[in-house]
């Protein structure tokens, strides 16, 4: 095939893989809509009707992980089926775009966050086959998929050719491919905390005696899970980016003559870094366990996806490599 005709392919691959999470939201939709439910603490023989009777029977039970049914495991299994899928189609994306250009495929601000949403999506797939209970938060992880890969697709889009000088360098390698890395995982993370956040207030007000919701925040894993989940993509990130920030400030030294010079990127790739070692330092802290640590690991997400977007489309700077028009 000709560098143009992958090129096309790349594009037409950004297509399927768009739609093919498209329709794994629905499926995620249905899963959590259609069979799903509360766990319910069992109830005693003999017992009269009691306040959890207008629920359907006993109340349920404070931080339980929800009940699914086989329509709910249909669900699931079609919904991760279509994300894998989907998967495979933006691996292609890049693929092909890195053989239309004979080059590393995260050259420009479209290609690395591309990578970068990919890298989100095969984490929170490696957790779902694991762990079949967080098969769960999957509209929350694949519906900001969606909007981000529609926003790429929209106002990032640039075509295949090849990169500036200044990226001519086997540190491309290294330092930008470590960096998607992180934020894909990261990225996982924030998600968790979010849900995690949502859910340890219901569970709270359920063990203060309120009563049993049916809507969403019912039918998300128990706030401990989510906790581990975010906890755990935290943990993995943390020396990825931490590694990232090195090399970056190697090949600086190697292409500018100096290891930092508190360019915007650089400036707010350290800040992350110390957000999210103030996070995993949080999580071992006590007074800072649970919902603080959380809302900590929260900030990191808003820092990093600040980063992305705002330093490299609004401010200038030695890293203004985002190829847009």
């Amino acid at each position: 095939m000709t560098p143009d005709s992958l090129a096309a392919l790349s594009d037409s691959l950004f297509s399927v893989a768009v739609a093919l999470y498209s329709v794994a939201v629905v499926a995620f939709c249905a899963q959590l809509a259609f069979g799903r439910r509360p766990a319910r603490a069992p109830e005693l023989v003999g017992a009269g009707v009691g306040a959890g009777a207008g629920n359907g029977g006993a109340p349920a039970t404070p931080g339980a992980p929800p009940v699914e049914d086989a329509r709910g495991r249909r669900w699931g299994s079609i919904a991760i089926g279509l994300t894998i899928l989907g998967a495979v189609s933006h691996a292609g994306v890049l693929v092909a775009r890195g053989l239309a250009t004979d080059r590393l495929p995260w050259g420009n601000m479209y290609e690395f966050s591309t990578a970068t949403v990919l890298v989100a999506v095969v984490v929170y797939v490696v957790f779902a086959v694991r762990a079949p209970g967080l098969r769960h938060i999957g509209l929350f992880v694949l519906a900001p998929v969606v909007l981000a890969l529609v926003a790429i697709g929209l106002r990032l889009y640039a075509k295949a050719g090849p990169v500036v000088a200044a990226l001519r360098s086997y540190w491309l390698a290294i330092h930008v491919s470590t960096a998607i890395i992180g934020f894909g995982v990261f990225f996982v993370s924030g998600i968790a905390s979010v849900l995690y956040l949502v859910r340890s207030r219901y569970e709270a007000r359920l063990a203060a005696g309120g009563a049993p919701e049916t809507g969403i925040v019912s039918r998300i894993p128990a706030a401990a899970a989510l906790d581990r989940v975010a906890h755990r993509t935290a943990v993995f990130g943390f020396p990825i980016w931490t590694f990232a920030v090195i090399a970056g400030a190697i090949w600086a030294e190697a292409a500018w003559g100096r290891f930092w010079g508190w360019d915007p990127k650089e400036t707010w790739a350290f800040i992350a870094w110390v957000v999210y070692a103030a996070y995993l330092h949080a999580r071992t802290t006590a007074g800072w366990r649970g919902r603080p640590a959380a809302w900590v690991n929260v900030v990191g997400l808003a820092v990093m996806i600040f980063n992305l977007t705002f330093v490299n489309m609004v401010s200038t700077g030695l890293h203004s490599y985002a190829g847009l028009n």
